[in-house]
């Protein structure tokens, strides 16, 4: 926390004097420029706005050309970039033989000179203060130009007799490192140097003034590690980088085990120190690069690049068993679930990466622990129909599903018609959790599929169906929503009618998940009638097709009361469920119109049983 505060108290001190909020503001930048004063330790060239820069090479440059190139490179996105940019604005005009830029780090107490010749090629070196007869060391210290006939301040054996200017760098009455110039005829170029040097200066100042800011707006106050938000920025380069260089990238994910329960029993305060414990341990036993942020509330997660599945474990397990060795008074030892995601192997999409890691995560967390130590589980590890696997990946779409930008029901389905030989116990299964996948979509709608199954199963068995019938209406029931994976959420989320264009997507679900879903599975197109026309009305009204009466199959009459009686029943955004009394009237309102009579008759006799 004290580190932070001395960090949020440096930016202010800064801001309050170059406020900013991209590296450089081009507008005020190019009018402090042009009211900058040189300082002329040669000839005077006179108003430089009016007169060309020269030297005897026959090169011209005047002031307005240097500070339009100059505006062009405040918008570089990196000093490297910048600098980069001012060394060929340079050697182009002026033709130089080499430049030179030495920033000041305060921690080493040194000037790290990095210096690049007409070849490209580039030298470094340290200048350090107690150096005091080094001519970088005395610009710096002293803020004023200094021209030398020579380098050999520099040690450098490729550069000796070449003549050079050294210009401090200071902005905001502060020197910040020098800029070294090869130019023999730096006296009559002093003017223009300067301008360069103060241009340079302030972008430099400014651009860490924006790096401290972000690190504040990305970090974290409790753990001081990257925030959710950094955590994500960092992600998606580091991914880039993977892809570019054809290497691996894991993600592991760590939540904190009875996390709540320690916050109701024993106070926020001891939950919080829990997990500053937690990211201290982690930020103790990571390697060099890897970068670490707080994902969740009680989640961390690691961003290891160049590693793959089994390196990823080894790191997990060394931070598990520092957490393991840890005790907490009243919580005891400190215990996490581990899950793991690698890509390209698990997947190429970031998105995709962080679910599958939290969906290993949550199999960890219900496998436990095995000699006091965490599981540490690897999205490659598990089948992906395993209950384990079924019930993580539906707790994880019903957590983040509002916050994704990929469709996981899509990735679901085709999972789920790719896999035609199992059996029928294991298609049930299956098909329970993409229902749940389906409903998290919808919060109000959460177990409806379940639901409309159940009562559908009963009504079936009330009027005496065969066994096999009752379980084909059971797994139809089941999936009767699954077309609206094809229907955008801001109309399925919508609190209140529907507009015409709105009902009109809305009513294309039955026949989506009769052909999207059902028809490429040979195992379950007998299901089809069931989902394409369970909003079928009798006296023909209903949709897609407009079916009356007798048209309407039997197992699909029975699936439309058990829907729209647990519509009823149920809490909704506009208002509350309503009582079973109520419900079955309305039931039998729209007997023998919307609903068949019989059916209704019989559903009104059982449906107190079947709860609400």
């Amino acid at each position: 926390m004290k580190k932070e505060k001395n960090l949020a108290e440096k930016i202010t001190n800064l801001s309050e004097r170059a406020p900013v909020t991209s590296p450089i503001f081009q507008d005020k930048l190019v009018s402090k420029v042009n009211a900058l004063t040189f300082n002329n330790h040669a000839n005077s060239l006179g108003n430089p706005q009016n007169k060309n820069f020269n030297n005897d090479k026959g090169l011209t440059l005047n002031h307005k050309s240097v500070v339009e190139e100059l505006v062009k490179l405040s918008a570089s996105k990196s000093t490297t970039e910048f600098y980069s940019g001012i060394y060929s604005l340079i050697t182009q005009n002026i033709d130089s033989d080499f430049i030179a830029v030495g920033m000041f780090k305060e921690k080493s107490k040194c000037i790290n000179l990095k210096l690049k010749d007409k070849l490209g090629n580039f030298y470094s070196t340290k200048v350090f203060l107690k150096d005091i007869d080094n001519p970088i060391i005395q610009s710096f210290q002293t803020r004023e130009v200094i021209f030398k006939d020579d380098v050999n301040f520099l040690k450098l054996a490729y550069f000796k007799d070449n003549a050079v200017i050294i210009l401090p760098l200071v902005s905001v009455n502060k020197c910040i490192g020098v800029m070294i110039i090869e130019d023999k005829y730096a006296r009559q170029n002093t003017t223009l140097y300067n301008l360069i040097a103060n241009f340079a200066a302030l972008y430099s100042h400014n651009f860490d003034l924006l790096e401290m800011s972000e690190e504040v707006i990305n970090t974290d106050s409790l753990t001081l590690l990257h925030n959710h938000r950094g955590f994500q920025e960092i992600l998606s380069n580091e991914i880039l980088r993977a892809e570019t260089n054809k290497q691996k990238l894991s993600i592991v994910m760590m939540d904190v085990c009875n996390i709540t329960k320690i916050n109701r029993e024993l106070g926020h305060a001891k939950g919080d120190e829990v997990i500053k414990l937690v990211a201290e341990k982690v930020r103790q036993s990571m390697r060099e690069g890897d970068i670490a942020g707080r994902y969740g509330g009680d989640e961390i997660a690691v961003i290891l690049p160049n590693t793959s599945i089994s390196q990823a474990k080894y790191v997990a397990e060394y931070i598990t068993y520092s957490l393991s060795c840890c005790f907490i008074d009243d919580v005891g030892p400190v215990k996490v679930s581990v899950g793991i995601a690698t890509y390209p192997d698990c997947s190429d999409d970031k998105e995709k990466l962080l679910i599958l890691a939290e969906q290993a995560m949550y199999i960890s967390q219900a496998k436990g622990y095995k000699d006091g130590m965490s599981a540490i589980i690897s999205s490659a590890d598990f089948n992906f129909w395993d209950d384990a696997a079924l019930k993580s990946y539906a707790e994880v779409i019903g957590k983040r599903h509002a916050q994704l930008g990929v469709n996981f029901e899509e990735e679901l389905i085709s999972k789920f018609n790719s896999d035609h030989a199992v059996s029928g116990a294991r298609i049930s299964e299956i098909a329970t959790s993409l229902a749940g996948a389906i409903d998290a979509k919808d919060p109000y709608t959460k177990g409806h599929s379940t639901s409309v199954s159940k009562f559908s199963e009963a009504l079936a068995r009330a009027i005496n169906l065969p066994e096999d019938e009752v379980e084909r209406i059971k797994l139809g029931a089941l999936l009767h929503d699954v077309g609206k994976i094809g229907i955008p959420e801001n109309v399925l989320k919508k609190e209140g009618p529907l507009s015409d264009e709105e009902w009109s997507i809305m009513k294309q679900h039955p026949t989506i998940g009769a052909e999207k879903v059902l028809m490429p599975n040979p195992s379950l197109r007998d299901l089809i009638p069931i989902v394409k026309y369970h909003h079928e009305r009798i006296d023909g009204k209903g949709y897609p097709e407009g079916l009356a009466n007798g048209d309407i199959p039997l197992a699909a009459k029975i699936v439309a009361i058990a829907d729209t009686y647990h519509a009823l029943v149920s809490d909704r955004p506009y208002r509350r469920g309503m009582n079973i009394e109520k419900a079955i009237s309305i039931l039998n309102e729209g007997a023998g119109t919307q609903w068949d009579a019989d059916l209704i008759r019989t559903f009104i006799q059982i449906a107190p049983s079947l709860g609400e």
